[in-house]
């Protein structure tokens, strides 16, 4: 081998030798560029978010009594209507015609009791004179000034009169029992009638039409459906770990989907004993105390529930946050150099966490962009 061979491996195995020293040192030397936030004080609060839909808590299905056929429906969804508002109404035809039937046999029942009552009077009257009678021809009969003939024939229309009496009083009572049944049936025909009107049990708002006039309608079947707006709440699904950090009455903040960058003040109403258990969640229910100026009932929501504030906390940003075997720490910027420290976390809010020990204000700590890449112990960093 000549030296002209030698020369040309000696500059390769120096070139290679060197490209290799310029990635090892990028990889194990170089600053690496992270980004930084100084360790300050202030206030923090933790929340917990869960997502859900907005529902009515009186939330109602207007439907008919009884089976018929829709004559009009006068309100439409999206109308606010007023409790005992007329809603539809049913085709009343037969039942006014029963009504009225109704009402002429309660009349002729009154009509029959005024002649059972003159029945009783005439029968009272034949009762006293048969019986007054029968008190002068007695004692004569003793006396034998009549004959037994003419006192058995006192006592025989004694007897007849008070049987008479009896028979119509009865009549009367048995007439009169059938003015109760009149009175009731009527009843019931006025209650069927006044059931063709259909009307608003509180004061709402129509989410939805369901019928039309011309459909047969049986009871159970939707022809309106009717919300309460004075109680509006976000049922939302919340992780079972949050379980313990939930009472009721916790403020609340609610983000609609539809104006991601404005949030409504809620208040925790109710909280669901029932978690799923194919999801872990829990329902709770949180009351919106502002709804958008346009909102619909079943829209897609994340409520974030307030469990515990602190006005002076130490905070670092969540992503300066890393966990090595169960433990939470985070690097800190040493001279231009990371170096670790174990820290103990405490409240955790949207935008920070709060350092109980480890950290000390003025502190600066740093990560890096790339979730997939960590700082290591000592390594030179370059603050962005």
């Amino acid at each position: 081998m000549n030296t002209k061979q030698l020369l040309s491996i000696g500059w390769k195995t120096a070139l290679v030798l060197l490209i290799a020293l310029v990635i090892i040192y990028r990889l194990y030397f170089a600053p690496v560029p992270v980004e930084f936030s100084p360790v300050k004080a202030g206030p923090i609060t933790a929340e917990v978010m869960g997502t859900g839909t907005l529902e009515a808590r009186v939330q109602v299905i207007i439907s008919a009594k009884i089976s018929g056929r829709l004559s009009d429906v006068l309100e439409d969804q999206g109308s606010r209507v007023a409790k005992g508002q007329l809603l539809a109404t049913l085709d009343d035809a037969d039942f006014c015609q029963q009504v009225e039937m109704a009402k002429a046999e309660v009349e002729a029942t009154k009509a029959s009791i005024d002649r059972a009552a003159a029945d009783v009077n005439s029968a009272q009257a034949t009762a006293v004179h048969a019986r007054a009678f029968y008190n002068r021809v007695m004692p004569l009969a003793e006396s034998k000034v009549v004959s037994e003939e003419d006192f058995d024939n006192a006592i025989q229309q004694r007897d007849v009169a008070e049987s008479q009496l009896r028979r119509a009083e009865l009549a009367k009572v048995e007439i009169e029992r059938q003015l109760v049944k009149a009175d009731a049936t009527l009843k019931y025909y006025e209650e069927k009638l006044a059931d063709t009107r259909i009307l608003a049990p509180f004061d709402g708002l129509i989410i939805r039409r369901d019928s039309d006039p011309g459909a047969v309608v049986v009871p159970g079947s939707s022809i309106l459906q009717i919300i309460s707006t004075e109680q509006m709440w976000v049922s939302a699904w919340v992780d079972e770990s949050a379980m313990a950090e939930l009472v009721i009455e916790q403020p609340a903040r609610v983000v609609f989907r539809s104006e991601p960058n404005k949030y409504y003040k809620g208040t925790v109403a109710r909280i669901s004993p029932l978690a799923d258990r194919e999801t872990r969640e829990f329902l709770v229910d949180v009351l919106v105390k502002e709804l958008p100026r346009t909102w619909a009932v079943g829209q897609r929501a994340e409520v974030y529930i307030q469990t515990a504030s602190k006005d002076n906390a130490l905070l670092v940003p969540p992503n300066a946050i890393v966990w090595q075997k169960g433990k939470p720490g985070l690097f800190i910027n040493n001279s231009g150099h990371a170096k670790w420290v174990n820290v103990e976390t405490g409240l955790q809010g949207k935008e920070s966490v709060e350092i109980r020990s480890g950290l000390k204000a003025g502190d600066v700590v740093i990560w890096q962009r790339d979730a997939n890449k960590a700082v290591t112990e000592n390594r030179a960093v370059r603050i962005k």
